[in-house]
């Protein structure tokens, strides 16, 4: 640095400012700097600025994952978030930091690596916001917990979003529609999006008079094609299905061909909170609800930097609805079910 301001005739700190942005500098001043590093071919220490302004430029983006890794459709979330950080001179760093472990993250932000935190898979009672919050870390979530008071966040319009997907199907003539969730386990954890969506789906079939019955299922094909068995044990007239777990939906598929139903004239399928890519791999293409996970990923960045240069106490709440794409898995029903009793919601966990 002191060989930059020799250069460009300015003093150590102009060049420092100029690195970090603390303090406005002139265009004119700021090119001499810039001509002055490239000539010298000058590379900003990243630890070392960062222990000079007490800024990492680094954020945090805790993710918990499994053995399956990243879908599409969350890899989505994870490049609108990395986009948004790079184009604010950011890094981000992925962590799979999950309610199982909060011992590591207490370790984590007790070092002050993290300038701030974007939260995923928020569970409606999540301790990883407590830890944070209490360790002082500036936190955003993509989710919601149960109460959002005091925290900032972007998540799924769930309930817009089961409303358009049943109204979709019931305005093809579909009576009888079983809502496949996640898993029994999943629901017990207080998995924020698999609550909402149940509860939205029981309004939204109540609505228009219909019975809601919901099968959860494990996270696998094998998963998939258990559930559909449930469903049709339990609604032996079904003609549409509306899922929200991705792994399960190709397992739902291979089990309506392998009881000789053809989609969709014998049994349409809507698949939520899903990217294109997936939707697009399956035969035929799925009619989906299309997870805005880019610009959520986005969003959740662009707030927790207002945080992190503003006075910190301005929260952004948003909801976003998923997109109805129409595709090939929706059709009027060939054979339109009977109308069947109002019960209770069953399978629910």
């Amino acid at each position: 640095m002191h060989d930059v301001a020799r250069l460009a005739r300015v003093s150590v700190s102009t060049v420092s400012y100029v690195l970090t942005g603390t303090r406005p500098i002139s265009q004119a001043t700021r090119d001499k700097v810039l001509a002055a590093m490239a000539e010298l071919d000058y590379q900003p220490n990243a630890m070392a600025r960062g222990l000079a302004s007490r800024r990492s430029r680094i954020l945090g983006l805790l993710m918990p994952m499994d053995e399956r890794g990243l879908g599409a459709t969350e890899t989505a979330f994870v490049t609108g978030a990395a986009a948004a950080a790079s184009a604010a001179g950011y890094h981000l760093v992925l962590s799979p930091v999950g309610g199982g472990d909060l011992d590591d993250l207490r370790r984590l932000a007790s070092q002050r690596m993290l300038d701030g935190v974007v939260l995923m898979e928020v569970q409606l009672a999540d301790e990883r916001v407590t830890v944070l919050r209490d360790a002082g870390v500036p936190q955003v979530l993509i989710g919601r917990t149960g109460d959002t008071s005091g925290f900032s966040y972007v998540d799924i319009d769930f309930e817009q979003t089961v409303r358009e997907a049943v109204a979709h199907l019931v305005g093809l003539g579909h009576r009888s529609i079983v809502y496949v969730n996640h898993s029994a386990a999943t629901l017990a954890s207080g998995y924020g999006p698999a609550l909402r969506t149940r509860d939205a789906f029981v309004a939204a079939m109540t609505g228009h008079g219909l019975e809601p019955v919901m099968i959860p299922a494990e996270d696998s094909a094998a998963g998939g094609r258990a559930a559909l068995a449930a469903a049709f044990a339990q609604a032996p007239e079904l003609t549409a299905v509306l899922a929200m777990n991705e792994t399960a939906i190709f397992g739902i598929l291979g089990e309506l061909t392998g009881r000789g139903l053809s989609v969709p004239d014998d049994v349409s399928v809507v698949s939520m909170v899903t990217s294109p890519q997936v939707a697009e791999l399956a035969t035929p293409a799925l009619t989906a609800m299309t997870s805005p996970g880019s610009a959520m990923g986005r969003i959740a960045i662009e707030a927790l930097l207002r945080h992190l240069d503003g006075p910190g106490d301005e929260r952004h709440q948003q909801l976003l609805p998923c997109a109805l794409e129409i595709r090939g898995s929706t059709a009027v029903p060939r054979r339109p079910a009977p109308d069947t009793p109002r019960r209770s919601p069953t399978g629910g966990g």
